[in-house]
């Protein structure tokens, strides 16, 4: 399985549900908050092209984007073949 990466903020609904359909599906993942380690805030934007709202997924280094395109690949029936791929 590749490797999941979020960078979050604890205030984020979005994280939290992008996180909890995660473990749902037992992936494991790194967490990066973004307001306990602000340094690492503009890694984050930088490897997003430029977008600046949590969360920001990556699976694999690939950025895949934020919460809801994470539901999408989800409800598409993608999500499980990106990270076996």
């Amino acid at each position: 399985m590749k490797p999941v990466e979020i960078y979050t903020s604890p205030m984020c609904g979005f994280c939290h549900a992008a996180k909890r359909l995660l473990t749902k599906k037992g992936i494991g993942f790194d967490e990066i908050d973004v307001l306990a380690h602000p340094d690492r805030k503009p890694e984050m934007i930088q490897r997003a092209g430029g977008r600046r709202t949590v969360p920001q997924i990556f699976i694999g280094g690939i950025h895949v984007g934020g919460c809801d395109d994470l539901f999408e690949l989800e409800d598409d029936g993608k999500l499980d073949a990106l990270l076996a791929s």
